[in-house]
Order: C-alpha cells, then sequence, then structure tokens
C-alpha cells in the first residue's frame, strides 16, 4: 500500500474496487499481501512479514501455529486501525504436516514439522504392510519419508498423546482458518499431498489407512478450494488452493493446455496441468507425483532440488566474505558458461552438506572457481529441466509448446534464457509473486467475480509484468 493506506483504502471504496488480504505462509517466514481488484486487473503489495520457523522441544520439532496465529491476528488488527478490512481472507501454507483438535475445540498441540526425523525408516515398515506398488497406486504420491501417512504412523507408535486425544486432524491451512473462525474444513489441494487420499476418488482413502491401524474417525470430508470456512470479525475466510504450490499453478498466466510449469525456488517443481492422475508403473518408476489443482485439475509434477544448491554456496562464499548478490552471481555463469563440469542436483550428497562448495568441487572432481560452480550449478539444473520435459512429453496428453516458469527463480535471466536454449521451446517467465496471486484470485473466484482458471489466468497475464525468452541458434 502507499504511504496513506487509510487514504488509499477510502479510494478504493470510492471506484468501487475489491480488496483481498492473501496469508502465504513458508516454511521460514510468511507474509499478508493486500491486493485490490476491479475486475479487469489487480495490483498487490506485501503490509506485514513474520517468522514461521520451527521449534524443538525435548526432540521433537514442531511449527509453532500459535505465534503465526498470533501474527495474522497482528496483521487484521494493524489493518482495522488504518480503517482498512478486506472483503475476504486466505490462507496458503507448505504441505503434508497437519494438528489436531479435541472434542471441546481445543487445539491439543503445535503440529509435527516435517524436519522432524520421528520418520524415519517408518516407510520401510508401511510398505510390510501395503507393498510400495500398491500405495503409489492408490495416493499417487511420490514416497517421502515426511509424508502425512507416515508421520501418522510415526505418531501411532509414539503414543503421541495428541493423536489419542484427537477429534479432528486440520492440516496447517486449514488448522489456522480454524482458529480464526471456530469452523473445520478440509481442503483438497492440501489433502493431496497427505499420501492418504485416493487420487481417483479425490477422498480419503480409509480402508488403506485402516490396513495400517491408524484412525479414520478423525478425517473430515473434503471440500474443494473456493469453499467459505467462516467469518472473522464478520470478514468471511476462504479455502482458497491451501497448498502453496497449488495455488502457484493456479496464477500460472496461461492461455490454453499446451504448457509445462516451473515453480522456482529453493525447490524446483517442473510439471503439467492434467485433467486427471496419471498413476502408472512408469510414472511411480520416475518418482513424479499426483497433487490436487483447482477446477479438478491434477499436478502432475516432479521435485527437483532448485536454488538450494547456490543459497548453500552463497552462505559458504558469505562466511568468507564475499557476499554475492544476485546480479553478480549471473554475470559469473555467464563469464563462465563453457565450463563442462556438471553434477546430479538431486544426488543425495547435496541434500544438506555442511560445506555445499566443497561437496560440489568433490562431485565435479577438481578445484574451481567461484564462477565455474555457478555455472556448473545453473548449467545442471538446466539439463535436469531437459530430462524431465523429456519425460512429461511421454505422459503429456497435449503438445508441450512453452514452458511458464514462475515464482523467485523467474527473476534470473541468464538461468531462463538458458533453459529455453536448452529445451528448445520458449520460457514466459513471471510472475514471481505466483503463489500469493493464486491465494487472491481464489477469493476473486469465490466473490463471484471470475469464473474460471482461465479468466484467473488472463487477469494475471494481464496485471504483471512478463518476459518472454525465446531459443537461441546458439549452442550451451
Amino acid at each position: 500500500m502507499a504511504a496513506n493506506p487509510l487514504f488509499l483504502y477510502a479510494i478504493i471504496i470510492l471506484m468501487g474496487k475489491h480488496t483481498f488480504l492473501a496469508f502465504d505462509c513458508g516454511a521460514t517466514s510468511g507474509r499478508a499481501v493486500f491486493a485490490t481488484f476491479d475486475g479487469g486487473t489487480f495490483s498487490m503489495e506485501e503490509v506485514y512479514r513474520f517468522p514461521s520457523g520451527i521449534i524443538e522441544l525435548h526432540g521433537k520439532y514442531y511449527w509453532d501455529i500459535f505465534a503465526i496465529y498470533e501474527h495474522f491476528v497482528k496483521c487484521l488488527d494493524s489493518l482495522e486501525h488504518k480503517g482498512i478490512r478486506p472483503d475476504s481472507i486466505g490462507i496458503d501454507t507448505w504441505g503434508v504436516d497437519f494438528g489436531f483438535a479435541g472434542d471441546d475445540g481445543t487445539v491439543l498441540s503445535n503440529p509435527r514439522s516435517y524436519r522432524d526425523p520421528y520418520t524415519a525408516g517408518v516407510p520401510e515398515k508401511v510398505f510390510l504392510e501395503i507393498p510400495r506398488e500398491e500405495l503409489y497406486a492408490a495416493t499417487g504420491i511420490q514416497i517421502l519419508n515426511f509424508n502425512s501417512v507416515f508421520q501418522l504412523c510415526a505418531q501411532k507408535a509414539e503414543g503421541f498423546s495428541p493423536l489419542k486425544a484427537a477429534k479432528h486432524l486440520l492440516f496447517v491451512p486449514d488448522l489456522l482458518a480454524y482458529m480464526l473462525t471456530g469452523n473445520k474444513v478440509c481442503e483438497y489441494t492440501i489433502a493431496s499431498t497427505s499420501g492418504m487420499m485416493d487420487q481417483q476418488a479425490r477422498q480419503f482413502d480409509k480402508a488403506l489407512l485402516e490396513r495400517l491401524g491408524l484412525r479414520t474417525d478423525i478425517l473430515l470430508p473434503i471440500v474443494q478450494p473456493g469453499t467459505e470456512v467462516g467469518r472473522y470479525k464478520g470478514i468471511p475466510v476462504i479455502a482458497v488452493a491451501g497448498h502453496d504450490t497449488a495455488s502457484a499453478i493456479a496464477a500460472v498466466p496461461a492461455h490454453d493446455e499446451n504448457f509445462a510449469y516451473l515453480s522456482s525456488g529453493t525447490w524446483s517443481l517442473m510439471g503439467i496441468e492434467a485433467p486427471a492422475p496419471i498413476i502408472n508403473a512408469e510414472s511411480a518408476r520416475l518418482n513424479f507425483t499426483n497433487e490436487g489443482g483447482i477446477d479438478g485439475t491434477t499436478r502432475f509434477l516432479k521435485n527437483i532440488t532448485g536454488m538450494w544448491l547456490l543459497e548453500q554456496c552463497r552462505k559458504v562464499w558469505k562466511a568468507e566474505g564475499k557476499d554475492y548478490g544476485y546480479s553478480q552471481l549471473m554475470e559469473m555463469a555467464a563469464s563462465e558458461k563453457d565450463f563442462p563440469g556438471r553434477i546430479d542436483p538431486d544426488d543425495p550428497r547435496f541434500a544438506n552438506p555442511a560445506d555445499m562448495v566443497a561437496e560440489i568441487k568433490a562431485a565435479v572432481g577438481g578445484d574451481m572457481s567461484d564462477a565455474q560452480i555457478v555455472s556448473c550449478i545453473y548449467h545442471s539444473l538446466v539439463d535436469t529441466y531437459r530430462k524431465v520435459l523429456g519425460m512429461l512429453r511421454s505422459f503429456a496428453s497435449f503438445p508441450i509448446e512453452r514452458l511458464h516458469v514462475i515464482g523467485g527463480g523467474s527473476a534470473n535471466e541468464l538461468l531462463n534464457q538458458w533453459t529455453a536454449d536448452a529445451l528448445g521451446i520458449p520460457v514466459i517467465a513471471g510472475p514471481v509473486e505466483a503463489t500469493a496471486i493464486g491465494n487472491v484470485m481464489m477469493q476473486a473466484r469465490a466473490a463471484g467475480l471470475v469464473r474460471d482458471r482461465w479468466e484467473m489466468r488472463s487477469i494475471v497475464a494481464r496485471s504483471f509484468d512478463l518476459k518472454l525468452f525465446t531459443p537461441s541458434t546458439k549452442t550451451l
């Protein structure tokens, strides 16, 4: 907002614009974004930022859900004090994690974090009861030890008291919405990340969970994005696409289905928007995942280690007194564009090494300059994108004619150009703030201001600056 938000809000009211507040919570920080929409275009601005880190207590790792809720209230109180009242509120967060409410509605505990090592070895124990292939065939979710189903198994084995006392299970965005409104829902896109949902039926697979001895009475019926949860001081709280990636993909400014997307940040999530789940032996072998999208679509995607590699190198360099900015890093990579070294970004050795720079040097097998390391990371990511695009083309029922890059990585012009060159298709970069935009657009849709995802995407394309990168005839 501008320097005088009260004056701005008065103008908004007089002009008949609609206003929305998006709470976009990441795994290290969250923010509130205030948006205005006139039916044709919209604008948005961050109005509040807060931490959302992990706390450790007695060997267990939790999200401080009460602190996050308190930040929500502080933000809303601040806006109210300035005379600003949004038409609705939406919440998106990371996936898989959940908390519990008791018989009397009490929030029984902070949610356990997916980074808690309590699920180590749990998938292998589950496979003794339900073979890996059968679990994937039912849920369509890639096997990761922090999937909700494995967390529930770990909590059952621990005798975790909140689970035993639970009346309902609530995934993180739904839990926060409950804390604001007192009403409970289970939104589709966030439920789809759990490894507990039948992707075809789009409901929880209770028979499968019962085979694992897990409680099914705590699961709520699944509702679709756009459902009103309840009200906070009279303001509607909307269950948007609660999983942050689902919100981001909703904001892809595509005009037809013939695209792949790359949500580029710490992770690179590369996939297609499919009309139905794609679950077969080949998708299982290649470790693709199926997650819920808006309008009943499926986000068929692959998780690729992304800018984590570069961020961890920056941390090492900064400790050495070399604080490289992003523009400088692009210049460094360009200066070593012909460096031949490559790594596999998804090699477990890069998951959390003590020294990422040393680990990359060891993997390549020789000493490297800082510029060569940056070039190696960029080229290695591009090589992976090219391989994954080939896989996606083998699954897609439509031609993939372009790649939409969204998220923070969409601002990396050199990487975008190298990606276009390697893939041989145009790359459209932007918007950077796709997750918050998708959150807002689902609120506008719930208000009856837009019809479907294609109208939403058309509005996004008109409202934000996008950049086109066309394939070069030069080789990388």
